[in-house]
C-alpha cells in the first residue's frame, strides 16, 4: 500500500502525471458546483490565462452553505478580461489555496515550484504564482464547495505541525527576493497576510499552551525580519495593536490582551443568554393569551359575509386568491374580503384592500369567524376548521414535480415533512382548484382528502389571456425595459437538492453573449433573495434586471418577449401568452432523483429544451427559440395544459 505522504505530496504526483493545458487541484473532501467545469473551461479558452481564479463557498456540517466572504474582490472595482497582479494587487486577498484557481501548467512547471509536505503545503506555491503572472483572469462563479468539516479538518487541530506556516511563508519571500525589484509593490500586502495568517493560528488556539511563547517569538523574528520599510500596520486598532505586540516581542501584552477579550465575550455571551432567555419567556406568555383569544372567538358566530384571503404562508397579495378577490368585488360584493399578511409584506397590499397582520387579535378574530377561506397554500396547523365554515384551495401551479403523498417516495424533497400532518392540514378543503387534467390527476393522488376538485382553469392566468399590446407597453415602461430591447424573463424554480440559490449557468457569461439588444429579468424563487445574489455576483445592472420584489409575475410575463426557466410552473401559465418559451434543464437527472416528476419535459416541451450553456446562448442567439418548430411545440403544449384558460376562469 503507497503510504499516505500528504496532500502536498498527493498534488505534486499529480502534476507530475498531469498532460493538459491547465491544471486545477480538487481537495477530496470536498466538491465542485453544478456546471463548475464548463464555466472553467469556457473562461480558460476565452482568456488564455497564466492563473484563473474563481470563487468558492463554505458548507458547513449543519447544512449552511455561505458564499466566500471576499467575493466582492471578483468585481470591485470591474476587472479587465486579464490584467496583471500589478494592475489588481487585491487578488492577493483571496484565500490561498490551491482548489479555487486553475494554472497553466506549463507557467507552473517553468517557475519550478513544487507544494510542500506538512501544514498549510499550497502557500509556497500559489503566492509566488499570482505575482510572477503576467496574465490573471477572474471568474466571478461559485464553482468549489469547501467542505468544513465538524471535526478532522487541520484548522481544528492542535499541535507543532501549525509551526509549518513560517516556513511556508519563509519560501514565498524567498520567491519574492529573486523577483527583485516587481515584487516591490506586493510587500506590503503580501507582510499582511502572512502575519494575519499566523496571529490567527496562534489566536484559534491552534498552538497548544505550551508552545505558544515559542511560537509567539519565531512571530516576532518573521515580523521584524521581513517588515516592509515604511509599512504601516492595518487600521483596524487590535489588528494594529497586535501587530505592536508582536514587534516588540510582548507575549505577556499579548497573553492579557487575549484574556481580556475572552471575559468580554463570556459577558456578551452570558448577556445574550439572558436576553434569550427572557425573550422566550414573554413570547410563551404571548402565544398563550393569543390562544385563549382565539379559543374564545371561536365560539362566536361565523360572519356568513366574511372571505379570508391569502397566499404563499401570508406573503402579500398574489396568484390565484388574488384574481378570485378581484373577481368577488364584482360579483359577490356583499362579501368582505380580508387578506392575512405577515408584519414583514403589509406593503405588498394594493391600497384600498382590507388586510390583518398575521399574530395580531384581528387576525385571530377574522381566522375563527369568517365563512370563506381561500388560500394557494395551506393554512398553520393551529386554525381550526368550523363546521360551516368553506376553504378553498388553489394551488399556485401546474404540478410538473411530485406533491404531496407523491413526495414520500423522493426523501431529498421529503425531509422534514410531515405526512400526517399535511394530510390533516388538506382534510380541511372543501373546494379544490385544478387547471388541467394533469394537475386534475397528480392532486387527487399526492392530496387524497375529502373535497371536491374543480377543473376549470387557473384564475390568476386570466389576466395573461386578456392582456392587450397597450397594457404590455406600459408596464415595459413601469419596469424600465429600455425600447427596443428583447427582455427574457429568468424564473427558475427551487431545488430541493440545494440548501441556497446558486445559478444553473454562467449569468454574466449568457448577457455578455446575448449582446446589448437583451436584457434579463430576474425572478428568483421566493425562497431566495435575487438582491443578494445580483449584489454577490457582480452581474451589469443594466443588463440584469431583478424583478423579484414585484408584486405580479403575470405583469412580469406581459412585459417580457420571452421566458428562461428549468421545472417551473411558470411555463404552463407563460404559454398563454404564445411566446416564445426555453427550458434550461442542466441538471434534469438529478431533479428526477430528487423532486420526481410527472412528466418528462424533454418529450412534451413548451417550446426549445437544453441541456447545456452553448446551447442555452444558442437557443437565442440564433432565435431557435422564435422558430416553427418552437412555435408548433408551444400550441400543442397549450392545447395539452391550457384547455379551461379561457380568460374568465375567476
Amino acid at each position: 500500500m503507497t503510504e499516505n505522504v500528504g496532500l502536498g505530496e498527493a498534488r505534486n504526483a499529480g502534476l507530475d502525471m498531469a498532460t493538459g493545458d491547465y491544471v486545477w487541484f480538487v481537495d477530496s473532501d470536498d466538491h465542485v458546483t453544478e456546471g463548475a467545469v464548463r464555466a472553467i473551461f469556457d473562461r480558460l479558452v476565452e482568456t488564455r490565462p497564466d492563473v484563473l481564479l474563481f470563487d468558492h463557498a463554505r458548507s458547513y456540517w449543519t447544512g449552511k452553505v455561505e458564499r466566500n466572504l471576499y467575493n466582492h474582490l471578483f468585481r470591485e472595482p470591474p476587472a479587465p478580461d486579464v490584467f496583471s497582479p500589478e494592475e489588481r494587487p487585491s487578488v492577493l486577498s483571496l484565500l490561498m489555496t490551491a482548489w479555487n484557481r486553475a494554472f497553466r501548467r506549463e507557467f507552473l512547471l517553468q517557475h519550478g515550484l513544487r507544494f510542500s509536505k506538512g501544514y498549510y503545503e499550497d502557500l509556497n506555491v500559489t503566492f509566488p504564482l499570482l505575482m510572477a503572472a503576467e496574465r490573471i483572469s477572474l471568474l466571478d462563479r461559485v464553482c468549489y464547495i469547501y467542505r468544513q468539516r465538524r471535526q478532522g479538518a487541520i484548522t481544528k487541530s492542535q499541535g507543532e505541525k501549525h509551526f509549518a506556516g513560517f516556513a511556508q511563508y519563509e519560501r514565498v519571500f524567498a520567491f519574492m527576493d529573486a523577483m527583485g525589484d516587481r515584487a516591490e509593490p506586493f510587500r506590503p500586502l503580501m507582510f499582511n497576510r502572512a502575519i494575519g495568517h499566523l496571529l490567527l493560528i496562534l489566536d484559534r488556539g491552534r498552538v497548544g499552551p505550551k508552545d505558544r511563547e515559542r511560537y509567539f517569538r519565531q512571530l516576532t523574528e518573521l515580523y521584524r525580519k521581513h517588515k516592509p520599510v515604511g509599512y504601516e500596520p492595518p487600521e483596524k486598532q487590535t489588528t494594529a495593536v497586535k501587530h505592536g505586540l508582536v514587534e516588540k516581542g510582548d507575549f505577556s501584552g499579548y497573553r492579557r490582551m487575549v484574556f481580556a477579550a475572552k471575559q468580554k465575550r463570556r459577558v456578551k455571551n452570558r448577556l445574550r443568554k439572558y436576553r434569550r432567555a427572557q425573550l422566550k419567556l414573554s413570547n410563551k406568555t404571548k402565544k398563550r393569551v393569543k390562544s385563549t383569544y382565539y379559543r374564545t372567538q371561536l365560539r362566536r358566530p361565523i360572519d356568513e359575509n366574511l372571505a379570508v384571503y391569502a397566499t404563499y404562508w401570508y406573503r402579500g397579495y398574489a396568484c390565484n386568491p388574488a384574481a378570485i378577490y378581484e373577481a368577488a368585488r364584482t360579483l359577490a360584493p356583499h362579501i368582505r374580503g380580508v387578506w392575512v399578511v405577515n408584519p414583514g409584506t403589509r406593503d405588498n397590499i394594493p391600497e384600498g384592500v382590507d388586510y390583518v397582520v398575521n399574530g395580531t387579535p384581528e387576525y385571530y378574530r377574522v381566522m375563527a369567524r369568517a365563512k370563506y377561506f381561500v388560500n394557494n397554500v395551506n393554512f398553520p396547523n393551529g386554525i381550526v376548521k368550523r363546521p360551516g365554515q368553506v376553504h378553498v384551495m388553489t394551488q399556485h401551479g401546474t404540478p410538473l414535480k411530485r406533491m404531496g403523498l407523491d413526495q414520500m417516495q423522493y426523501p431529498v424533497s421529503a425531509f422534514g415533512m410531515d405526512f400526517k400532518a399535511l394530510i390533516r392540514r388538506s382534510d380541511r378543503w372543501d373546494w379544490q382548484l385544478s387547471s388541467n387534467p394533469l394537475s386534475s390527476e397528480a392532486f387527487a393522488r399526492g392530496f387524497p382528502c375529502r373535497y371536491e376538485m374543480l377543473e376549470i382553469g387557473y384564475p390568476r392566468n386570466d389576466r395573461l389571456v386578456n392582456a392587450t399590446a397597450e397594457e404590455r407597453d406600459r408596464l415595459r415602461a413601469e419596469l424600465g425595459i429600455p425600447e427596443g430591447k428583447t427582455a427574457i424573463l429568468y424564473a427558475p424554480t427551487h431545488r430541493d437538492y440545494q440548501q441556497k440559490y446558486t445559478p444553473m449557468f454562467d449569468i454574466g457569461r449568457f448577457v455578455r453573449q446575448l449582446g446589448p439588444d437583451y436584457v434579463l429579468l430576474l425572478r428568483a424563487h421566493y425562497y431566495y433573495k435575487a438582491s443578494d445574489m445580483i449584489r454577490d455576483m457582480g452581474w451589469p445592472a443594466d443588463r440584469v434586471m431583478d424583478v423579484a420584489g414585484h408584486g405580479s409575475v403575470e405583469e412580469l410575463a406581459i412585459a417580457s418577449d420571452a421566458l428562461l426557466t428549468d421545472y417551473s410552473s411558470i411555463m404552463f401559465d407563460y404559454a398563454n401568452l404564445d411566446r416564445p418559451i426555453v427550458l434550461y434543464l442542466n441538471d434534469l437527472e438529478t431533479y428526477k432523483r430528487t423532486r420526481g416528476m410527472n412528466f418528462d419535459p424533454t418529450v412534451i416541451s413548451p417550446g426549445v429544451v437544453t441541456r447545456t450553456e452553448s446551447e442555452l446562448i444558442d437557443a437565442f442567439v440564433s432565435r431557435s427559440a422564435w422558430s416553427d418548430t418552437a412555435a408548433k411545440a408551444r400550441a400543442d403544449f397549450r392545447a395539452r395544459f391550457c384547455p379551461w384558460d379561457d380568460g374568465h376562469a375567476s
